[in-house]
């Protein structure tokens, strides 16, 4: 393939590795109920679907990444792609609850594929372009996770369960085939992994994890949920003991230091717990029946409908964010962009009787959510070496998750808190979730002001890379 018709190609295979990944993240949410009944397990045994992905993919994810540096990101990725490829054949068509969960565990492997995607754009794309480029696949992350929502009510209804699974097996076959094809060799960093600390990782981000997803079942003050909490902390300080001390570490704890990386990962965090409380809840708000007052009493299908234009603007957001943050640079955006959220979030609370002013309310929240997503991606990208571009993007990539689970943890108890007659929640515990969700994007736009005025580059990013 010429070099001229190599960068369109590759760019174009990482669009659609991370597109397949994000539809698998988001889908199997809203359709939990269909995958109960099918494989006759309870309510509680089947949210597993979701705990066991979320899990191995934070587990996963930063040791993927610095896979990639290590070893090359061409190989890993179209490795990555694979097993992702297995593992939702083996979901489609698992006999049961546990061998579902057991294939969703192996999909967890596939968070790997954004912070590799990110590290090719940055070793194969021109510094000009870099910025584009990421925003727009981090924007088909967040615009990924969004379509998956508004897709998996009509594919349930049309084709069954399995279609959730069998679509995105598909195209992630295809893209690993392309991938060994026409996306070059990525460069492999210097030295091994030292795979010491690499377990005392895992088990502190699992720990936290699970007590974090069960805690609304088990009781926030249940001796399993503490205990949890108490050794997430006592592992993770082990963790960062050793990854001190290794020669090659899974992490460089130094580069998360710096600045720039430090505060985007503070806000990504906080953007994943305000993100992820929108997806898990307002489909629920929207299908909660008209009898209770302020339910809309859609269907799977009709709520996805309401949901699909915030996913468009995710996507323009995500395209808008390289333009906004050259002229305004990354503080001022990421500031402006939370600001927005949150009064979007507010208007939640005095505007939701009708789908139109819910999906309304949500195009400008999907805007700018799209425009931090894109903007935070950028700014680890840039501010790293770029032997270290894979693994700096997967720990934020994570940290985003570990937030976005919080945020499902804490949407759940905060709309459970009280329940009426009929077991449903009462209107007030909305009302409450969207207030709280509305005042971590204010907290984010203020710990924003740390970040950079203008972006960060690394010393070495700023040699001349192949032109696209």
């Amino acid at each position: 393939m010429s070099e001229r018709l190599r960068g369109p190609a590759t760019y174009a295979v990482l669009m659609s590795a991370v597109t397949a990944f994000a539809l698998l993240q988001a889908m199997v949410i809203p359709v939990l109920p269909a995958i109960q009944h099918a494989l006759h397990a309870d309510a509680r045994s089947v949210s597993w679907v979701v705990s066991a992905y979320l899990l191995a993919a934070a587990v996963a994810t930063p040791i993927v990444g610095r896979l990639g540096d290590v070893y090359g990101k061409k190989r890993t990725l179209v490795t990555v792609l694979a097993v992702l490829s297995v593992a939702s054949l083996v979901a489609a068509y698992a006999p049961s609850l546990e061998v579902m969960v057991a294939a969703r565990v192996l999909q967890g492997v596939g968070g790997g594929v954004m912070p590799l995607s990110l590290g090719i754009v940055r070793d194969e794309f021109s510094a000009e372009r870099t910025s584009a480029a990421v925003g727009t696949l981090a924007a088909l992350g967040g615009i990924g996770a969004s379509v998956g929502l508004v897709l998996a009510g009509p594919l349930v209804d049309l084709l069954g369960y399995r279609a959730l699974f069998l679509a995105p097996m598909t195209l992630t076959a295809i893209t690993a085939v392309v991938a060994a094809i026409v996306v070059p060799r990525s460069p492999s960093g210097s030295g091994g992994l030292s795979w010491l600390p690499a377990p005392f990782l895992s088990l502190s981000v699992a720990a936290f994890l699970l007590a974090t997803t069960q805690g609304t079942a088990w009781g926030w003050l249940d001796p399993r949920t503490l205990g949890l909490y108490g050794a997430a902390v006592v592992v993770g300080a082990l963790w960062v003991r050793l990854e001190r001390r290794a020669e090659h570490p899974v992490i460089d704890l130094d580069m998360l230091r710096l600045p720039a990386v430090r505060s985007a990962n503070v806000v990504s965090f906080l953007l994943g717990l305000a993100m992820f409380g929108v997806y898990s809840y307002v489909p629920q708000l929207l299908q909660t029946p008209r009898t209770t007052g302020y339910g809309l009493g859609a269907t799977v299908s009709e709520s996805g409908l309401v949901l699909a234009p915030m996913a468009a603007c995710v996507f323009l957001g995500g395209i808008a964010s390289a333009r906004l943050t050259r002229r305004y640079g990354p503080r001022r955006v990421v500031i402006g962009a939370s600001i927005v959220m949150a009064l979007s979030l507010l208007t939640l609370v005095a505007a939701r009787s009708h789908a139109w002013e819910i999906a309304l309310t949500l195009t400008a929240y999907g805007f700018t959510l799209g425009v931090n997503l894109a903007a935070l991606s950028t700014l680890v990208v840039v501010s790293v070496d770029p032997g270290q571009t894979a693994v700096a993007s997967a720990v934020n990539f994570n940290v985003r998750n570990i937030g976005g689970a919080v945020g499902a943890a804490a949407m759940a108890t905060v709309v459970t808190a009280g329940l009426r007659a009929d077991g449903l929640p009462q209107e007030s515990g909305y009302v409450v979730g969207f207030v709280v969700l509305a005042a971590t994007m204010l907290v984010a736009s203020v710990l924003a002001m740390a970040l950079p005025r203008t972006r960060a580059v690394a010393p070495a990013a700023q040699a001349p890379s192949p032109a696209v």
